[in-house]
């Protein structure tokens, strides 16, 4: 844990041996073909490195997985599990892979490593996030760990719950073209939105499945969203997901970063996802937070029946 911080900051060679073999697999490929970018230098040195691996028991076994509609979470949940919750062959394969490859070696020969975890043990001290969140989702027992990934999937953020930890395995932030992606440390805004988005949806998430009663009521009403933004969400729970997190996202830079990174994210969610509504999103909330703390509210199930029908009069005050 970083110093005054209740997020864990820490690499995991499991997580750090399938990004290796995740680099020999057809997915780097795939995912330039979906959308190109610039890769981080230990990545593609990562590939040259083993490309004589490429054959290797481990990286089939990683293909098939891939092949079979496996997703980047469901992979990485796999290499964080107990072994004994994991395939016949899983470690046997991996280990093998890792000694042939020399990646403890190899690791050590990167400095990338050490940089990233210094970086963000600095971007995330006195950081709070388990205090801001309690005020708005009730309270969090699960322990947040941050896994900074130099390797693959360079494009991807993945959020896991696994045994009593909510975790994070979350590249640098992308540039533009084929630029390299930026340091950790010369965005953290980009890092704070990062965590907030990971560690949220999946207590969100979670939570609705909890009140799942609740929200089928309130899901018979449509929210009151912009056609562009319920195309990417057309399911009420995703909606709601997405709002949840936007305002937390957005709530968190202005109280804690400033008003222009708070801004500059809002402006980005309108223009690349069609949420118009998000000012009205992030008054809810605000709200919602002082009255829980007066007691009016015990918690969103108390706001969730209502939440349709104030972000429609939200929308119509903040667009005046």
């Amino acid at each position: 844990m970083t110093s005054s911080s209740d997020i864990f900051v820490q690499l995991d060679d499991r997580v750090r041996l399938l990004s290796a073999a995740l680099a020999l697999t057809s997915y780097p490929a795939q995912a330039q073909a979906r959308r190109p970018h610039g890769t981080h230098a230990h990545a593609r040195t990562t590939r040259k490195q083993l490309i004589t691996l490429a054959d290797h028991e481990a990286v089939q076994m990683v293909q098939a997985l891939l092949d079979e509609g496996a997703s980047l979470e469901e992979l990485f949940a796999l290499a964080l599990r107990d072994a004994a919750d994991q395939p016949e062959g899983w470690n046997e394969k991996l280990n093998d892979f890792y000694a042939a490859g020399n990646l403890a070696a190899w690791w050590q020969s990167e400095a990338g490593w050490d940089k990233a975890i210094s970086d963000l043990k600095e971007i995330f001290r006195n950081v709070q996030l388990v205090r801001f969140l309690q005020s708005y989702i009730g309270e969090i027992n699960e322990r947040l760990v941050f896994i900074p990934n130099l390797c693959y999937p360079t494009d991807q953020e993945l959020g896991l719950r696994v045994g009593g930890d909510l975790v994070l395995i979350v590249p640098p932030r992308l540039a533009w073209g084929d630029s390299p992606p930026w340091p950790y440390d010369e965005d953290p805004a980009h890092v704070y939105r990062a965590v907030l988005a990971g560690y949220g949806r999946l207590l969100i998430s979670e939570y609705l499945r909890e009140h799942a009663d609740v929200v089928a009521a309130a899901a018979e009403k449509p929210l009151p969203v912009g056609e562009r933004f319920k195309a990417f969400h057309p399911v009420w729970e995703d909606q709601f997901i997405n709002l949840f997190v936007s305002g937390m996202v957005a709530i968190y830079l202005e109280d804690h970063v400033s008003a222009a990174e708070a801004n500059a994210f809002i402006m980005m969610e309108r223009k690349t996802h069609g949420l118009e509504v998000l000012p009205g999103v992030i008054s809810i909330f605000r709200r919602y937070a002082a009255e829980r703390a007066s007691g009016r509210y015990n918690g969103l199930a108390d706001l969730i029946p209502h939440f349709g029908k104030q972000l429609k009069v939200a929308n119509r005050i903040t667009s005046l």
